[in-house]
């Protein structure tokens, strides 16, 4: 989208943007991760990022959207009410996750046949996805100091759903009824979040065909850990419904039109 976005932009279109081309706001980090130089880097700084959760304000008046990654919109969304706290550290970040097929997309490959996906789960791209550096630049921003993510995306068979286990270290003797209410507190006018229950985890059969991040969260007081599950839609949440929600936004509309019923795929 980099080569036909100027002239978009240069007419009167506002855009919401699926691709990576824009998430990124360095160039150089573009390059490294998607080995190739940026095309329109003039517009990395115009664009925003399209997490509704953090950046409804500028979303709604924005000219570029860039629509967030599915595997970045489950792992920021479970840290984000953390992240910013005196009782983690931030740079102790694990990001474990296993997405659906249709996650890798919809092209012939063989790495998505059925007889290579069925009664298998696999790693990929250990420490070198191109999701990574999305986590990690709002992760940074929310924090203000540079924050690395060791993340770890899985292929599960199933054609849809993704869930994050995410683990980040605790500096405080925190319960689990703190975070609870802490996370309540951050999230409590999200239409699309739902914390759950203590003892309850995300679960990717609750949050499928819908627009909706479940998390659920537990504390590991014998190892000083926090740990956070993440569930959503790769294609909702994780793609077309956020593009739908960023719309809306920018529209000024019911922020859940056209998202508060079950999708159908395919």
């Amino acid at each position: 989208s980099m080569e036909k976005m100027p002239a978009f932009l240069n007419g009167t279109c506002r855009v919401i943007d699926l691709s990576a081309d824009y998430r990124l706001k360095d160039a150089d980090s573009f390059e490294t991760w998607y080995k190739t130089p940026h095309k329109n880097p003039a517009n990395l700084s115009e664009a925003v990022y399209g997490l509704p959760e953090l950046h409804r304000a500028e979303i709604k008046t924005a000219k570029l959207v860039a629509n967030p990654g599915c595997y970045p919109t489950s792992v920021i969304l479970a840290l984000a009410p953390v992240i910013q706290s005196d009782w983690v550290d931030p740079h102790s970040v694990i990001a474990d996750c296993k997405s659906g097929i249709s996650g890798a997309g919809r092209k012939a490959n063989l790495g998505v046949h059925f007889s290579e996906r069925n009664e298998g789960v696999s790693a990929y791209n250990i420490a070198e996805h191109r999701h990574t550096p999305e986590m990690e630049q709002e992760l940074s921003q929310l924090t203000g100091q540079k924050i690395n993510v060791t993340f770890s995306p899985h292929l599960m068979p199933m054609t849809r759903g993704m869930l994050s286990a995410v683990y980040i270290n605790l500096k405080s003797d925190i319960g689990l009824e703190d975070v609870m209410s802490h996370y309540h507190e951050f999230y409590k006018n999200e239409p699309f979040v739902r914390i759950l229950e203590p003892g309850s985890y995300a679960n990717t059969k609750y949050v499928a065909y819908s627009n909706y991040c479940d998390i659920g969260l537990q504390v590991d007081r014998r190892n000083k850990r926090l740990i956070i599950t993440s569930a959503i839609d790769n294609l909702i949440k994780g793609a077309s419904g956020q593009a739908v929600q960023n719309m809306n936004i920018m529209l000024g509309i019911d922020e859940k039109t056209g998202l508060d019923f079950p999708a159908i795929f395919p």
